[in-house]
C-alpha cells in the first residue's frame, strides 16, 4: 500500500483510482481492525484492572488467544504502515509512516515477548487502539482528496456519440463520432449539441457557446460562420463541414489544457509530514539512548532498561500526531458542509487563507447567466411601458430565443398571436390585436432604412446591453434593453473582500463593453475581457507571475483550465459538472459572498491545525524526558501504562480542540 501525501496525488493526473482504492482499502482494514479490537481491550490485564474484573475475565490462555488477535491487527491493519516505513527508508526521508510503524512494532515486540513468558507489561490494547486510530486518520485524509480530477471525463462527456452525417445524394446517416473525418458533411438539428468543429455551409440559427467560450449571447451561425464541437444549436438547422477532429478539435484542445493546469499545480507541503520527521528522529534517539543509557551507564538489568525505552516509545506514539491535521479537516469540511462550501482539496484549502487576490468568471458566477430587462424606452405617446412590454412578450412567447424569456418575464399578460414568423438574425413577428407586430434587433431596422436618433440607445449599447425594438404597423413605437442580471451578492461580496486587502478581478471570454459595465456596477479592481478560453489558464499565471496567491471562482467549461491552474479553483455548484469536477472547492448556494467565507474558515482551520500541532509535539517534547527517567532520583518513574495513559490524554485534548472549530 503506496501512501504519499495527497497533494501529490492532486497534483498528479490519472490518480483518482489510485486514491479510490486507497481510501477502501483504509477504510475496510480500519473495520476489521476495530471489530478485532473490542475483545483484546477485553482481554487485556491493565483494562480488567481499571474495571476491577481481573478475576473474573481470566481464563487459561487468555494472554495467547489475545497475542493472536492483536497480531493480526498488526500485521493487518498495521501492514499499510509497515510497507509505508520501507519505502521512507528506501528515499531516507523518515516521516509519519516511519513513526507510526517503529511505534506499533516496538509495542508489538516488546507485549509479545511479555505475552511468552518475558517478565514486564502488556500494552496491546495501545498497539491496536493506535492501528485503528491511524487507519482512521488516513482513511479521512484519502477522502478529503478523491474526485479531485475527474474534470477530463466530464469535459469528455459534453460531445454527442453520434453525428447525422450527409451522404452524396442527400440523405443522412446516423455514425459514431469517431467515424467522422476531415471534409464530412454534418446535419445539426435544432436543439441539438454540435459534434464537430466545422463550418457552416448551409443554414442559419444562433449557438449558445456560453460554457465553452464564456460569450453570455447566443452567436448567430450562417454560411461561413465557424461552429465549436459541444456547443449547443438553437432554433434553425445547420449544415457544416468538418474542419477539425480528434485531438485537434477545441474540445480536446481544452482537456489537454486542464490536465496540464493539474499536473503543473502547485504542492503545499503537510504541516504534520514535517512534524512527524522530527519527531520520528527524536523519538528513535530518545529511545536508543535510554536504553543504553539505563542498560550500560547506570548498570540496571535488560527488562528494566528495555521497559523505560519501550515507555519512551508508547508515549511518543503518534495517536494526538496522527488526528492533530485529519481530525481538524474533518471538522472543518463538516462545517463549511452545512454552510454550502464543498472541500474537495485539503491543500488547496489550507493555501486560500493566504488568497491575496480573487479572479471571477462573469457569466454564471458575478451574473446569473440568464438576460433580464434592464431599460425601456418610449418612441409613441399612444403606448406606454407596460403596452409594449405585453404585445412584445405576446410575440416573443412563441419565439425560442433565449432573449425571449426576458421580455415574457416582464409582461403583465399576453394576446392571442398569428401567423407567428421567424427571420433568422433579424427578430420575430406575429399578428396581435389586429395589428402586425415585431419585435426587431437593430440590424433589420437598418436594413429598412428605419432611423431612431436617440442619445439613449447608443448609452445603452455602449454599456453592451441588447437592445431590440418593438415596431407596430412597422413604427418604431418602444425598445427594450436586456443584460446579463448581475447577482445581488456581487457587490457586497466585492467590498468585503476587499475591505480585507484582497483584489478583485474579472476575467471572461464576454465583450470588453459588457465586462467592465458589470465591473463598473459592482466595483471590481481589473477586468480582462475577451479571452478565449485556451488563454484563461496562461492569464491566471501572468497574474500569479505578479507574486500573488490566486483563488479563481467560475462555473462554466471554458473556466476548467483556470480553476486547475490557479492556486485555489472555487466552483460555483449550479455550473457545470468539468467545472465542479477541476475545483479545490465547490460553492453550493452560487453566493459569491461564500468565497470570503471560504477563505474566513481556511484561516481559522489553519490556527486550529496550528495548536493541534503544538499539542501533539509540545506534548512529547515534555513527556519523553519524564518517560525516559529523567525524575527517577525523585521517586518519579513511567511505566509503560502509565505512559500510554498521558499518551491517550493529548488525544483528548487534540479531538476536543478540534471539536472547538466549530465555535
Amino acid at each position: 500500500m503506496e501512501h504519499q501525501h495527497p497533494s501529490e496525488h492532486n497534483s498528479k493526473g490519472g490518480h483518482e483510482d489510485h486514491h479510490g482504492r486507497m481510501a477502501a482499502d483504509f477504510r475496510r482494514r480500519f473495520w476489521i481492525s476495530l471489530f478485532l479490537t473490542l475483545p483484546v481491550l477485553v482481554l487485556s490485564p491493565m483494562i480488567q484492572a481499571f474495571f476491577g474484573l481481573d478475576d473474573t475475565l481470566r481464563f487459561a490462555g487468555d494472554r495467547y488467544l489475545l497475542l493472536l488477535l492483536s497480531s493480526f491487527v498488526f500485521f493487518y491493519g498495521g501492514w499499510p504502515f509497515l510497507r509505508g516505513l520501507a519505502e521512507e527508508l528506501a528515499k531516507k526521508l523518515p516521516g509519519m509512516m516511519t513513526l507510526i510503524a517503529v511505534a506499533t512494532t516496538t509495542a508489538y515486540v516488546y507485549s509479545t515477548a511479555v505475552a511468552l513468558g518475558v517478565d514486564g507489561k502488556l500494552f496491546f490494547w495501545e498497539l491496536v487502539t493506535l492501528i485503528d486510530i491511524m487507519l482512521l486518520g488516513h482513511w479521512i485524509e484519502m477522502k478529503s482528496v478523491l474526485g479531485a480530477s475527474r474534470a477530463l471525463e466530464k469535459l469528455a462527456q459534453l460531445m454527442p456519440s453520434e453525428a447525422h452525417r450527409l451522404t452524396e445524394d442527400g440523405r443522412t446517416e446516423d455514425v459514431m463520432l469517431q467515424e467522422l473525418r476531415i471534409g464530412d458533411r454534418v446535419l445539426i438539428k435544432p436543439g441539438e449539441k454540435i459534434p464537430v468543429d466545422g463550418e457552416v455551409f448551409d443554414g442559419e440559427s444562433s449557438v449558445n457557446e456560453a460554457m465553452l467560450t464564456g460569450e453570455s449571447l447566443p452567436v448567430d451561425k450562417k454560411t461561413g460562420s465557424e461552429v465549436i464541437g459541444g456547443s449547443v444549436n438553437g432554433e434553425g438547422s445547420l449544415r457544416v463541414v468538418v474542419k477539425k477532429t480528434g485531438k485537434d478539435s477545441f474540445l480536446a484542445q481544452m482537456i489537454e489544457i486542464v490536465r496540464q493546469a493539474k499536473d503543473s499545480k502547485s504542492r503545499t507541503q503537510n504541516l504534520a509530514d514535517r512534524a512527524a520527521f522530527w519527531l520520528t528522529l527524536l523519538a528513535l534517539t530518545a529511545g536508543i539512548l535510554t536504553f543504553l543509557v539505563w542498560f550500560a551507564l547506570m548498570e540496571q538489568d535488560v527488562a528494566f532498561s528495555l521497559e523505560r525505552a519501550v515507555t519512551v516509545m508508547v508515549i511518543t506514539c503518534p495517536h494526538a500526531l496522527g488526528l492533530a491535521i485529519p481530525l481538524v479537516v474533518a471538522v472543518s469540511t463538516s462545517l463549511a458542509a452545512r454552510n454550502g462550501l464543498l472541500i474537495r482539496d485539503r491543500a488547496a484549502f489550507e493555501l486560500a487563507r493566504k488568497i491575496d487576490a480573487v479572479i471571477f468568471d462573469k457569466t454564471g458566477t458575478l451574473t446569473e447567466g440568464r438576460f433580464g430587462v434592464s431599460d425601456v424606452l418610449v418612441f409613441d405617446d399612444e403606448f406606454d411601458r407596460r403596452e409594449i412590454f405585453n404585445l412584445a412578450a405576446s410575440v416573443e412567447a412563441s419565439s425560442q430565443h433565449p432573449l425571449a424569456q426576458g421580455i415574457i418575464d416582464e409582461a403583465d399578460e399576453t394576446y392571442l398571436a398569428g401567423q407567428f414568423t421567424s427571420i433568422s438574425g433579424k427578430g420575430v413577428r406575429a399578428e396581435v390585436k389586429g395589428q402586425t407586430i415585431m419585435v426587431a434587433s437593430p440590424g433589420y431596422l437598418e436594413e429598412k432604412n428605419i432611423g431612431i436618433d436617440d442619445r439613449r440607445i447608443r448609452q445603452l449599447s455602449a454599456e453592451g446591453k441588447t437592445v431590440v425594438f418593438v415596431l407596430v404597423d412597422g413604427k418604431p413605437t418602444g425598445a427594450i434593453a436586456l443584460a446579463d442580471i448581475v447577482r445581488p451578492e456581487s457587490k457586497t461580496a466585492v467590498t468585503k473582500l476587499r475591505e480585507n486587502g484582497i483584489r478583485c478581478i474579472m476575467l471572461t471570454g464576454d465583450n470588453r463593453r459588457v465586462a467592465e459595465w458589470v465591473a463598473k456596477k459592482i466595483g471590481l479592481d481589473e477586468v480582462i475581457a475577451e479571452v478565449l478560453p485556451e488563454e484563461k489558464s496562461s492569464r491566471v499565471r501572468e497574474i500569479q507571475d505578479r507574486g500573488l496567491i490566486v483563488a479563481m471562482t467560475g462555473d462554466g467549461i471554458n473556466d476548467a483550465p483556470a480553476l486547475a491552474a490557479a492556486d485555489v479553483g472555487i466552483a460555483i455548484g449550479a455550473g457545470t459538472d468539468v467545472a465542479v469536477e477541476t475545483a479545490d472547492i465547490v460553492l453550493v448556494k452560487s453566493n459569491p459572498l461564500d468565497t470570503l467565507a471560504v477563505i474566513s474558515l481556511a484561516k481559522a482551520t489553519y490556527s486550529k491545525m496550528l495548536q493541534n500541532l503544538f499539542w501533539a509535539t509540545g506534548y512529547n517534547a515534555l513527556a519523553i524526558p519524564l518517560a525516559a527517567g529523567a525524575l527517577y532520583s525523585f521517586g518519579i518513574l513511567l511505566n509503560p501504562a502509565a505512559g500510554a495513559v498521558l499518551m491517550s490524554l493529548s488525544t483528548v485534548i487534540v479531538a476536543v480542540n478540534a471539536r472547538l472549530l466549530r465555535i
